[in-house]
């Protein structure tokens, strides 16, 4: 590792900021540090991240969202001290890591579906032993006295 590597190592974990695991698709809510004159708030700015570029501190990412009818895009540098923090609303199911087809559409075909997690309700479910013909009976008869019992 080269010493410019390290530097930019050394200065992330400096900065000690708490980021989320995201990526195109999802729908973030950025807040951001505002200064107006002496006095200072925080800003948020709900969009879609469109694109992201892992850089180590040059990292940054790109949120689109429709105000007003007018598409808005802005991109954070993702180390950035002025961001106060990084909230992911939803996960988007998308198959690009760039997303900036939606930059010429509007309305419903610029909308994104939501990833739906799966893997919980595949636990919940049993996995009954296979069989035999002669052994069917009994084992229904025994799985109907546990559902009866509970």
């Amino acid at each position: 590792m080269n010493i410019i590597d390290q530097l930019n190592k050394e200065q992330i974990e400096k900065l000690g900021q708490e980021i989320p695991e995201f990526g195109a698709g999802d729908t973030l809510r950025v807040h951001v540090k505002v200064r107006e004159g002496t006095r200072e708030r925080v800003q948020v700015f709900e969009g879609i991240c469109i694109g992201r570029k892992n850089a180590g501190l040059q990292s940054s990412f790109t949120v689109r969202k429709i105000s007003f009818g007018e598409g808005v895009e802005r991109v954070f540098p993702l180390y950035s001290p002025t961001l106060a923090r990084i909230e992911l609303v939803r996960r988007g199911d998308v198959r690009r890591a760039k997303l900036y087809y939606l930059r010429g559409r509007t309305g419903k075909s610029a909308r994104i579906t939501e990833k739906s997690d799966n893997r919980s309700s595949d636990a919940k479910i049993e996995k009954l032993p296979k069989a035999t013909t002669a052994e069917a009976p009994a084992m229904v008869a025994a799985e109907t006295k546990k559902v009866a019992e509970a």
